[in-house]
């Protein structure tokens, strides 16, 4: 099956997300990967990239973002600025053709991980418009007659974090899976990979604090992991006392939104916590 994925130092995986990321390089199909944001889903290519040692090419998409963008560019506003200025070459349009991030992928002599990141930006005609070139791992350029196909198939990681619902045609061409939040056992294998010290009691007490702001019900944006590490390194910077983290001491890097700072300094009265 070739190379296989087995996690990586700087990134914590589940048995069940390392066995579908090998399951897709050996069908050979696109990994869709889905989850609420600070799940690990765009570091999950980056941790791919570093474990197997292969070059990482980024596909960000926006609401603005076209397939086209991906494969190749016609620069004609640059072929009629040389033309006027007298420049040699003009007539060869394979100077003013520039590959796309698909199609640096499908050019390049090794195999590569591409990342497209968080597809469900896009309008919902884009990932039809993938589908030969997904399928195929190839697209023709009518400017030059030219058909570029990968010199070596990449491995495509997808990332949504469901914001619009994929079209079927395209789902079916992918492996998926969907990233759950981590629970408390799994968090705390991943404040070690950022941690090398941490007092016991520190991660004990800012767990809770986390979790208890997660089941609330009034809590609009829920802090994600990322966000739980930054607190945490903040605490430690800041020497904070255990005993005051209910109190939410730097909420503003945990939350993110006013009303929810608004709502943790409120009780509730159908939690124990002073913080819900």
């Amino acid at each position: 099956m070739g190379q296989t994925f087995t996690g990586s130092k700087s990134y914590v995986a589940s048995e069940d997300l390392i066995r579908s990321v090998n399951i897709a390089m050996a069908l050979e199909k696109p990994l869709l990967i889905k989850g609420e944001p600070g799940t690990g889903k765009t570091m999950l290519a980056q941790a791919i990239s570093e474990a197997l040692h292969m070059k990482l090419i980024i596909w960000n998409i926006k609401s603005t973002t076209k397939a086209q963008d991906g494969l190749y560019v016609y620069d004609t506003v640059q072929r009629l600025y040389d033309s006027q200025f007298g420049e040699s070459g003009v007539d060869d349009i394979r100077r003013y053709i520039k590959m796309g991030k698909l199609g640096e992928a499908f050019r390049s002599e090794e195999q590569v991980i591409l990342l497209i990141d968080e597809i469900d930006k896009a309008d919902l005609e884009f990932p039809n418009d993938l589908l030969w070139e997904l399928d195929q791992m190839e697209f023709y350029i009518p400017e030059t007659k030219e058909t570029v196909t990968a010199k070596k198939r990449p491995v495509v990681i997808i990332t949504s974090n469901a914001e619009k619902e994929l079209p079927d045609a395209f789902l079916r061409r992918c492996i998926f899976h969907f990233i759950d939040f981590p629970d408390e056992k799994l968090m705390r294998e991943i404040i070690k990979v950022h941690f090398d010290h941490l007092e016991e009691r520190l991660v004990k007490q800012a767990l809770e604090v986390f979790y208890g702001i997660r089941e609330r019900r009034d809590i609009q944006k829920k802090p994600s992991t990322s966000e739980l590490i930054d607190w945490i390194r903040v605490l430690s910077m800041g020497g904070m006392d255990t005993k005051h983290l209910e109190k939410i001491p730097y909420a503003g890097v945990l939350l993110k939104k006013n009303e929810d700072l608004e709502a943790v300094k409120k009780p509730q009265n159908t939690r124990r916590s002073p913080w819900g």
